[in-house]
C-alpha cells in the first residue's frame, strides 16, 4: 500500500485546519455580538500598538492578523455560512468562486449540499455497486445426537449452499438497471434463476420498478412506490410467473404509516399460492428497535415479537415466533470489528425444527452466512454449547487478532497524521509559543483579581494524551512531550469568575496546539495549591 508523504495523496479529514469558533472560544451558534465580544477580547492580548518592543510587536501582529481573519469570516453571514458547511478550504478554493453574495446563508447552505449530493451521485454512476450473499449451511447433529459410540469422531456435512449476487448500474440520476441472480443446492437438488429490472424515480414521491427473469420458467414482475401523504406511504408489486403450461400469478399491496416521530405501522396484503395478510407495528431509536407483528394465511400463520439493543458498535437482539406448526426462539448479537467488517452469532431455538447456530460474516456488500445445525431436537447441551462456543471463539479472535490489528492500523495512521502535518504542526506549536508571551500580562491581572475576590483561579492544568493526562505527575508535566501545561491560557478565558468552553477541539482554543496528533486528548486540572475556587 503506497505511503502518503503529501496533503495531496492523504485524506482530507486528517489534514490540520484553524477553527475559527475555537480560536474565538465560541459556540457555532454564537450571536453577531458574541463574535465582536470575542475579537475584542483576544485584540486586548494581541493588537501590535500594546507592544513597544519590536520582536514582541511583531509576534502580536501575527497573531492580531489571525484574530482579525477569525472575526471577518464569522461575522459575515456569507463567509461564516461558507465556513460551516466546507471549513476553510472552501473559504480558500471553492467558496467565494461559485456562490453569489445576494444569496442568504440558508441558501448558500442548501447550494453546497446540493452540490455535495451531485458529486455522490456522480460517484454512485462510477461504480456497479456489487452485493452478494454466500449461505453454508452445515449439518453437526453428530455432536450431540451420537446414538453409535462405536463410530469414532462426529462427522460434519454441507447439507445446503445457495449465492445470490446484485449488481447496479446506474444509467442517470433517476434510472437504474440492475442484475441479479441466485443459485442454490439442497439436499443434492439444485435450482437457479436471474432477473434484470429497471427502475425509474418519476418524482420525489413515486418511483416504478419492471423486471424480468428466467430460471424455474419465465418471470415478469412489476412494482410501484407512492408517498400517500406526510406521515405514509404504500407499495403495489404484481408477478407473473410461466412454468411448462402453468401461470402463476401473484400480488402484494403494503401500506405504512408514521405513529409517531420513532414508530410506525404497516400492513401487508399477499393474494395467489401463498395469500396472507401481515401487520406489523415497529418502533425506532437510538436505542433500541421493537417490532410486533401478525401474519395470518393458508399456509402460514404466525405471531412474532423481537427487540434488538444497539450499541455503538454492535446489537444485542431476541425474538419469539409462535406459529400453528411450533414456536421458534432467537437470541444473538452483532459487533463492528472494523470500519467495513461484522461479524454475528444468532441461537435459534425451535419446536420442532431443533436448534441451529447462525454465524454471520459482514464485509463491505458481501455476507457469508453459516447456519449450523447442532440439534434436530432441542437439548440442553446444543443449547448451551452453542452459546458459548461463539463468546469464546470471539474473544480468541478479539485478543490473538482484532485488538492486535486495530493497534497497529491506528498507530500507522497516527503516524502518517503525523508525518503529513509536520510543518503545520510545527508553526501551531511556535503561535502557541508566542500566545502564551503574549498572555503574561493578561494572566497576572486576571489571577490577582480572581485571588482578590475568592473566584475561579486555575491552578494548574494539563491537555493532551488521555492516558499520560491521568497518570503523569504533575511536576514533570515540562518534560513529557505528549502533555501542555495550559495554565496560563485558560486563565485568560476566566471572566467574571467563569469559564465557559465551547464543545470543540480543544487544541484550537488561544495558546493551545496539539501535543498528541491522532491520539485521544483530555483537558484536566491537576492540582490545588490555592486554598480558593479551582477549576
Amino acid at each position: 500500500m503506497a505511503e502518503a508523504n503529501s496533503p495531496e495523496d492523504f485524506p482530507e479529514s486528517h489534514l490540520l485546519e484553524d477553527d475559527y469558533y475555537a480560536y474565538l472560544n465560541l459556540s457555532k451558534d454564537a450571536t453577531p455580538e458574541d463574535i465582536t465580544n470575542a475579537y475584542r477580547r483576544l485584540s486586548k492580548l494581541y493588537h501590535p500598538d500594546k507592544h513597544t518592543d519590536p520582536v514582541r510587536k511583531k509576534n502580536a501582529e501575527l497573531l492580531f492578523n489571525k484574530t482579525k481573519l477569525a472575526y471577518e469570516v464569522l461575522k459575515d453571514p456569507h463567509q461564516r455560512a461558507i465556513f460551516d458547511t466546507l471549513g476553510v478550504k472552501g473559504l480558500e478554493t471553492e467558496g467565494w468562486q461559485v456562490v453569489q453574495r445576494t444569496k442568504t446563508p440558508q441558501e448558500i447552505r442548501e447550494e453546497f449540499e446540493l452540490l455535495l449530493r451531485e458529486k455522490e451521485e456522480r460517484q454512485l454512476q462510477q461504480r456497479t455497486n456489487p452485493q452478494g450473499t454466500i449461505s453454508i449451511g452445515i449439518n453437526a447433529t453428530d455432536l450431540f445426537e451420537t446414538y453409535d459410540f462405536d463410530a469414532g469422531f462426529p462427522t460434519f456435512e454441507i447439507s445446503s449452499m445457495s449465492i445470490t449476487q446484485k449488481v447496479e448500474a446506474p444509467l442517470d440520476t433517476s434510472e437504474t438497471l440492475t442484475l441479479n441472480g441466485s443459485l442454490a443446492s439442497q439436499n443434492g437438488n439444485g435450482s437457479g434463476n436471474v432477473n434484470c429490472s429497471w427502475k425509474k424515480v418519476i418524482s420525489d414521491k413515486t418511483w416504478v420498478e419492471t423486471g424480468v427473469g428466467g430460471g424455474n420458467g419465465l418471470l415478469l414482475n412489476f412494482k410501484a412506490f407512492r408517498t400517500i401523504s406526510k406521515y405514509s406511504f404504500g407499495t403495489f408489486s404484481t408477478a407473473f410467473r410461466f412454468s411448462e403450461s402453468t401461470l402463476s400469478p401473484g400480488v402484494e399491496l403494503m401500506l405504512a404509516r408514521q405513529l409517531t416521530k420513532k414508530t410506525a405501522s404497516y400492513i401487508t396484503l399477499k393474494g395467489g399460492m401463498s395469500s396472507s395478510v401481515n401487520t406489523m407495528l415497529v418502533h425506532d431509536s437510538e436505542k433500541g428497535h421493537f417490532a410486533a407483528g401478525i401474519q395470518l394465511g393458508i399456509q402460514r400463520s404466525f405471531l412474532l415479537f423481537s427487540y434488538s439493543k444497539m450499541f455503538d458498535d454492535g446489537k444485542l437482539k431476541g425474538s419469539i415466533k409462535l406459529g400453528l406448526f411450533g414456536v421458534t426462539f432467537e437470541y444473538g448479537c452483532e459487533k463492528k470489528i472494523s470500519k467495513f467488517s461484522t461479524i454475528g452469532a444468532t441461537m435459534v431455538i425451535g419446536l420442532p425444527s431443533g436448534v441451529t447456530l447462525k454465524l454471520k460474516v459482514n464485509r463491505a456488500n458481501q455476507t457469508f452466512v453459516f447456519p449450523i445445525l447442532l440439534s434436530e431436537e432441542v437439548l440442553p447441551s446444543a443449547v448451551f454449547y452453542g452459546t458459548v462456543a461463539p463468546l469464546l471463539g470471539y474473544y480468541l479472535l478479539k485478543t490473538v487478532y482484532i485488538d492486535p490489528r486495530k493497534k497497529r492500523l491506528k498507530a500507522r495512521e497516527t503516524e502518517k497524521t503525523k508525518e503529513v502535518n509536520a510543518q503545520r504542526m510545527a508553526e501551531k506549536r511556535k503561535e502557541a509559543s508566542i500566545a502564551v508571551s503574549l498572555m503574561q500580562e493578561t494572566y497576572r491581572r486576571i489571577k490577582s483579581e480572581e485571588e482578590r475576590k475568592k473566584g475561579l483561579v486555575v491552578s494548574q492544568a494539563i491537555y493532551g494524551s488521555t492516558e499520560n493526562v491521568a497518570n503523569i505527575n504533575p511536576d514533570l508535566v515540562d518534560s513529557n512531550l505528549d502533555i501542555l501545561d495550559v495554565t496560563v491560557q485558560l486563565q485568560c478565558l476566566v471572566k467574571d469568575s467563569r469559564l465557559i468552553l465551547p464543545d470543540r477541539a480543544k487544541s484550537n482554543l488561544p495558546g493551545f496546539y496539539d501535543p498528541c496528533l491522532g491520539e485521544d486528548k483530555s483537558l484536566r486540572i491537576v492540582r490545588n495549591k490555592l486554598g480558593i475556587r479551582n477549576l
